[in-house]
């Protein structure tokens, strides 16, 4: 097996990161959760050149070319029918894990990419504007599906210590995906008017890759036993994945939670929705999933060249200063990643949202009186690089880690479907509104976000508690109102957990032990 890798967890049993899980996580992120962060930027450079390729068409056809508001609003369907094809995605992501299953529905989806790589890389050939919305249409429906799927599935091959740490390699590699397509959109690369085709259909290389490489490696062992009831296959993947480490124990902790779901069919949105138990769960993820786009990162990255060029820094220079944010969105992202299992999830994303709000606030004092205080430019930019930070820490990632963590194998895909639409129509939402809100309010637009973010924070705050280093069992009983009346009262004894233990519970005895002393909510 591959090279061994030592995380520290704050748990006092720990589990190595192997070079399969790494090589997993890398695979799933690169050719998947890349392509997210590309086609958001992707349009950004060459958004002159393909305009002028729309009114061309129409004049080879028409006779006449296009007027004003008509190239505009091709221009911005060709951006915002992205978000309506990952709206459509995260809708059937569900359906496709439990037919395929997680690492399935990864390699399975790569077909799309390759045809929307084909139809944006041939439609000047072709002289065909249709092709370049319909792949952009395409490639968004692959990016809601990956958005969900690939977290999940690295949820579910991580172990317990290492599940933060593999949950945020995704977001290192959307921001990676933004900086690609920043420095590629460069002229003196892919950033020419000819070069715009390739510039948009390259996303076939990355999931080129993927595809050719991911399939040798083992699929969700949680899903093989709790779904498939394949035992045989299930410890050949925890063998795959793991180095020296009880599988027996994780096996026994997966049966555990088989015997306590009322069914292992997979619930609907509906049913999902209709479950009391998991109500606190089911608002968690709805706050945390609406709040994640609704903090206003989209309008940051729409506005970014303006407030750059308020501060003084020349235009053909801006390109260069914009992707020197990206740079900031992966070192923030890998600061995230790195120190997610020692801080745990709820301080990165409570400092992230308020660092985001705070710098929200500080963007809307700056704009105001920078006509009067020169320096308030330079503190707008600052603004612009705190919020970016902030984002890519906590809130870019976590909340989909969250999502995994707050469910069971059966609420599981229902919650993505649920966590997912709603992060793609708020971010549908924020671009429509925006402009409108920002004509209306002017600077004071931001802090609309800043109240957002910081509410966002306070709820954390109160109502999620920290899933550090604690297996999908353990959280199930966080969250439980039974568990907590019983743990109050103290009726729960040593006795009773070997009681458990004996019972088949393999596990129970040290777990809710470390539960009683590590899991209480501030």
């Amino acid at each position: 097996m591959a090279e061994e890798v030592l995380i520290p967890s704050s748990g006092k049993i720990t589990s190595q990161l192997t070079g399969s899980l790494l090589a997993v996580a890398f695979l799933t992120s690169f050719g998947s959760s890349m392509l997210y962060g590309y086609n958001l930027a992707v349009v950004n450079s060459p958004a002159v050149y393909i305009k002028d390729f729309y009114n061309k068409t129409a004049l080879s056809r028409n006779g006449t070319g296009l007027s004003g508001e008509t190239l505009t609003l091709m221009y911005s369907l060709t951006v915002s029918v992205f978000a309506i094809g990952g709206l459509l995605g995260s809708l059937i992501v569900g359906m496709l894990v439990t037919r395929f299953g997680r690492k399935g529905t990864v390699v399975n989806t790569t077909v799309l990419v390759f045809v929307a790589g084909s139809l944006m890389g041939f439609s000047r050939i072709c002289n065909s504007p249709e092709m370049v919305i319909i792949g952009r249409f395409i490639t968004g429906i692959h990016s809601g599906i990956s958005l969900s799927v690939v977290p999940m599935y690295l949820g579910e091959i991580a172990p317990k210590n290492l599940r933060g740490f593999l949950g945020l390699v995704p977001s290192i590699f959307i921001g990676t995906g933004v900086f690609a397509a920043q420095i590629l959109g460069l002229h003196e690369l892919l950033g020419k008017e000819e070069h715009w085709p390739l510039f948009l259909s390259v996303v076939v290389v990355p999931t080129f890759i993927q595809l050719m490489l991911l399939p040798w490696f083992p699929e969700s062992p949680r899903y093989l036993l709790i779904e498939k009831h394949n035992v045989h296959a299930t410890i050949t993947a925890l063998k795959w994945y793991r180095a020296k480490c009880n599988i027996q124990a994780e096996i026994e902790e997966m049966q555990e939670e088989q015997r306590s779901l009322s069914s292992v069919e997979t619930l609907s949105v509906w049913n999902l929705l209709l479950d009391d138990t998991v109500r606190r769960q089911v608002v968690s993820v709805v706050v945390i999933n609406i709040g994640m786009q609704l903090s206003g990162i989209d309008a940051i990255w729409f506005y970014t060249n303006d407030i750059f060029e308020n501060a003084g820094i020349p235009a053909p220079e801006i390109q260069y200063t914009t992707a020197g944010t990206g740079i900031i969105e992966i070192i923030a992202g890998l600061i995230g990643c790195f120190t997610i299992e020692k801080l745990g999830r709820r301080p990165l994303m409570i400092g992230g949202f308020a660092m985001m709000g705070i710098c929200s606030a500080g963007i809307t004092f700056a704009l105001i009186l920078q006509a009067h205080l020169l320096f308030m430019r330079y503190l707008s930019v600052c603004c612009v690089v705190g919020i970016i930070a902030g984002f890519c820490i906590g809130p870019a990632g976590v909340p989909f880690l969250i999502t995994a963590e707050l469910f069971k194998q059966s609420h599981r895909p229902a919650a993505y479907i649920v966590g997912g639409s709603l992060n793609w129509l708020s971010n549908f939402t924020v671009g429509f509104v925006f402009p409108f809100l920002q004509m209306s309010a002017g600077s004071y637009c931001y802090l609309v976000f800043a109240a957002i973010c910081l509410s966002v924070a306070v709820y954390v705050y109160i109502v999620i508690p920290e899933t550090k280093n604690k297996t999908f069992m353990e959280i199930s009983r966080m969250f439980s109102k039974k568990e907590a009346v019983l743990e109050t009262q103290g009726l729960i004894h040593v006795d009773q957990l070997k009681l458990k233990k004996m019972n088949g519970y393999g596990g129970v005895e040290h777990t809710s032990l470390e539960f009683d002393s590590s899991s209480s909510v501030p």
